[in-house]
């Protein structure tokens, strides 16, 4: 730093403060000086009986300037002013110092006949010696010591001329050339005063630049260290450090035979506040959960956070098991206090993920994967319990990884399809139509489920292609079925709520049914519940499929929370009730009484309705008691593959019309 004269005349702020110091140093002194030399002044009056009211006047005034200049300095140094703004504190003591020398300069003119070579010299001495003591005292600061000194040698000057004596003249003049050499003596004195304070500052200033130069070597190292291994929000160790932890801890296990197990925490509703209370207070969440593991988890176990709301906890040792369990209990029960983040205040539930070493890994990669895996089976089930490993887990996980893997070839192979469930009258037994069911056959894992293989489709944006590979071999059937003598029979085709929003179901159907030349009229739509309950996702892809023709159908008929404004609207033509309901109808009259109700709101709106899942001859003749039309299930046929169609037609026909010769009833089926 250059403490150097500016290029406007001011000298820099730290070599005001010092000036202003010089003076607070020796000025209680002065003033006691001025104090002691007005006394005297008042004593040899007083003996010269030169004591008159304009002499107490004069002492008065003096002493209540001294006073004031102490009440001054006292003042100025309470409201630090001598710190932040010295140059004016300079300016106002230098009135200070005016004021005090002007009230000595008064003396000579309030004494009548003042005779500074005669009857007052030794006032004159007086006089004099305060003017060239504070010439000499006050080094640092040329203006405050010439605003005192200059008044007093000037009266003394005016003096000895007024006189006009020889020797008045001569000592006039000394006093004159005096007062210059004060001048220069003040002046050299003063730029001896900066640069000794220029130097001093200079040197403190360069030792603390390299004090400062350390320091900050010292905190980059320390942040470049925070960096590498600490997650800058929370403080707690990051992904980074957590991984070599965790390989250096198994790695030690694997030589010494013990144990190392993981925790993984999964912070619930983090999104939720993020979005709604926005990112500050999220962090704050997540630094309140660090700090709770932090004071949970207390017997030197790495905490971690992995990102994002995850939080991480390796336990090695003996016993380290049990005391991951005991940690994750802990943390769990403290998890349902509510908890303060910010100015906010929510209950924030954990679930968590148990994987040991070696007993379900061999490695920290598959030691990491297994407890993720424990985890997401927490987050599943009731949430906010601990998940443990189960080696059941990796062989689903696997499963779904194959699943995922080859259903984009089985659909373009047609090594997926649909098979096809028939739909019966109730009463005649008469075919009314088929439901077109996905079915998969894999090479290694046998048959998949369906909900399996439509939770594939969506994870790998394959639903598209999947609907429209179900959708073809629809239309396909509804080709065949006027030369299987099933004129006027549908095929039903389920599609998913959720494909509503990922791409539009009305622009394939269109597609697919253009491809293979059939109807919309002979293909029926089926949908759940939810999927008209919610306007926004589907309404406008239903009307359309509406208008174009299609049979539309309400699957899983009273799970939901169907809107009648909603099934009126869009002119839907059957209500599929839900298995949950058929199943030993004969023997529940609740589920007795449930049926009435819904087919009774079928008829009011003029609705068919079809129950599925029928398994026994008993449930069958309860159903068609209650009123219900049409039925599909394992009591007339379990879904078949395409080929098998036609060969049970034949067998089912053949089946109706003996069973109706015996009843006397001789129409073919």
């Amino acid at each position: 730093m250059d403490f150097r004269r500016s290029r406007t005349g001011e000298f820099p702020l730290a070599v005001l403060q010092a000036q202003v110091a010089d003076i607070q140093r020796g000025h209680r002194s002065t003033l006691l000086y001025n104090f002691i030399s007005l006394t005297f002044v008042m004593l040899i009056l007083h003996l010269d009986g030169g004591l008159d009211w304009p002499v107490f006047a004069w002492f008065t005034i003096s002493l209540v300037v001294i006073a004031a200049r102490a009440w001054l300095m006292r003042d100025l140094m309470r409201k630090g002013l001598s710190r932040s703004d010295p140059k004016r504190c300079l300016g106002i003591l230098s009135f200070g110092a005016l004021a005090l020398g002007l009230s000595w300069a008064a003396l000579p003119f309030v004494l009548p006949d003042f005779a500074p070579l005669g009857q007052h010299t030794p006032l004159m001495i007086i006089m004099g010696g305060m003017a060239t003591g504070s010439i000499v005292k006050q080094i640092g600061y040329t203006p405050l010591a010439l605003a005192y000194a200059v008044p007093i040698l000037g009266a003394l000057i005016v003096s000895l001329l007024r006189h006009g004596e020889p020797n008045d003249l001569l000592i006039g003049a000394c006093l004159t050339l005096l007062i210059t050499v004060f001048i220069r003596r003040s002046i050299w004195a003063q730029h001896i005063f900066i640069n000794s304070q220029v130097a001093r500052h200079e040197a403190t200033a360069l030792a603390d630049s390299l004090t400062r130069a350390n320091s900050d070597i010292l905190r980059q190292n320390t942040r470049l260290e925070a960096l590498a291994n600490r997650d800058m929000l929370t403080g707690l160790a990051n992904r980074m450090f957590f991984h070599g932890r965790l390989h250096g801890d198994i790695a030690r296990a694997a030589v010494i035979g013990e144990t190392v197990a993981l925790l993984i925490f999964d912070v619930e509703r983090f999104q939720a506040i993020n979005d709604t209370l926005g990112h500050s207070a999220g962090d704050a969440l997540l630094r309140e959960m660090g700090t709770r593991l932090e004071k949970i988890v207390g017997d030197g176990s790495l905490i971690a956070r992995l990102g994002g709301d995850e939080f991480a906890v390796i336990v090695s040792g003996q016993d380290a098991v049990r005391r991951a369990r005991s940690h994750a209990a802990r943390v769990l029960e403290e998890s349902r206090k509510p908890i303060n983040f910010g100015k906010h205040r929510a209950t924030v539930g954990l679930s968590v993920g148990l994987a040991a070493y070696p007993d379900h890994a061999a490695t920290a990669e598959e030691l990491l994967v297994s407890a993720d895996m424990a985890l997401y089976e927490a987050k599943r089930g009731d949430r906010r319990k601990l998940g443990e490993f189960d080696p059941e887990l990796r062989r689903n996980a696997e499963r779904k990884r194959l699943i995922e893997q080859d259903l984009g070839a089985a659909i373009e192979t047609g090594a997926l399809g649909a098979w096809f469930q028939p739909q019966l009258d109730l009463t005649s037994r008469r075919i009314t139509g088929f439901e077109a069911l996905v079915r998969w056959h894999h090479p290694q894992l046998g048959f998949i489920a369906p909900p399996d293989i439509v939770n594939a489709a969506q994870a790998m944006h394959l639903s598209e292609r999947l609907t429209a590979r179900i959708a073809a071999d629809a239309c396909i059937l509804a080709r065949q079925l006027p030369a299987l003598g099933l004129d006027g029979a549908t095929v039903a085709l389920n599609v998913s709520p959720r494909e509503f929003a990922l791409y539009s179901v009305a622009d394939m159907l269109e597609e697919v049914t253009a491809i293979h030349a059939v109807s919309p009229s002979a293909l029926e739509i089926e949908i759940t519940e939810e999927a008209i309950l919610d306007p926004a996702l589907a309404d406008a892809q239903l009307k359309r499929l509406e208008e174009a023709g299609y049979k539309l159908a309400v699957d899983d008929f009273g799970m939901g929370h169907s809107s009648l404004a909603n099934l009126i609207s869009l002119k839907v033509d059957r209500l599929k009730i839900d298995r949950s309901f058929v199943k030993d109808v004969a023997r529940s009259e609740t589920n007795q009484k449930l049926v009435t109700a819904m087919v009774s709101l079928g008829q009011s709106l003029g609705l068919d309705i079809v129950v599925e899942g029928v398994e026994t001859a008993e449930d069958a003749a309860v159903l068609a008691r209650l009123g219900c039309t049409m039925a599909q299930g394992y009591l007339f046929a379990r879904p078949m593959p395409p080929k098998a169609l036609s060969t049970w037609i034949a067998e089912h026909r053949a089946t109706v019309v003996k069973r109706r010769r015996k009843t006397g009833h001789l129409s073919v089926a």
